[in-house]
């Protein structure tokens, strides 16, 4: 405050920061008779020791299942196109008709507006799941990391397991 008091009085102008913006986050469930996955991806490096899961929840947020995928070696990108094309297909087979997938990468969320984004050793596999949730009633959004760690926990699963789980 003496600072303040200074400046005041050498008719400095000060700009004081504008204070940062808080935001509550929580995890919602879905509507009724809709599952929601939440999927994540991690990597180790660029490229490296990779992992993506995902866990699928019911409207009273009662857990369905979940999957940990040991990926190997790869970028974050790749693992977390892959997180939620293992949960479309989870649910496809699954008998899962209103599918809604929640995910923390921005990416993810573009990728399903413009597949240019995709990798192109991912895009065979990106279009037979986009025309999968097409069958479906579906829906994508982004969630904040910060309220994504149940799925954060699957993909911490997934490094030490071999291949899918």
């Amino acid at each position: 405050m003496q600072e303040l008091f200074i400046l005041k009085a050498f008719n400095v102008n000060v700009h004081l920061p504008n204070a940062p913006v808080i935001k509550e986050v929580l995890w919602q469930p879905p509507l009724y008779n809709w599952v929601k996955c939440n999927t994540d991806g991690f990597v180790l490096g660029s490229p490296g020791l990779a992992s993506c899961g995902g866990l699928f929840r019911d409207y009273t947020a009662t857990f369905l299942g979940g999957f940990s995928v040991n990926i190997g070696n790869s970028y974050a990108l790749h693992v977390e196109l892959l997180g939620v094309m293992n949960a479309i297909e989870i649910a496809h087979s699954k008998g899962r008709n209103n599918l809604w997938i929640e995910s923390d990468s921005k990416l993810v969320n573009l990728a399903f507006n413009s597949s240019n984004i995709v990798p192109w050793k991912l895009r065979n596999r990106w279009f037979n799941c986009l025309e999968l949730a097409k069958t479906m009633m579906f829906r994508v959004t982004h969630i904040y990391c910060e309220v994504n760690c149940c799925a954060d926990k699957m993909v911490a699963l997934g490094i030490n397991v071999d291949g899918f789980y």
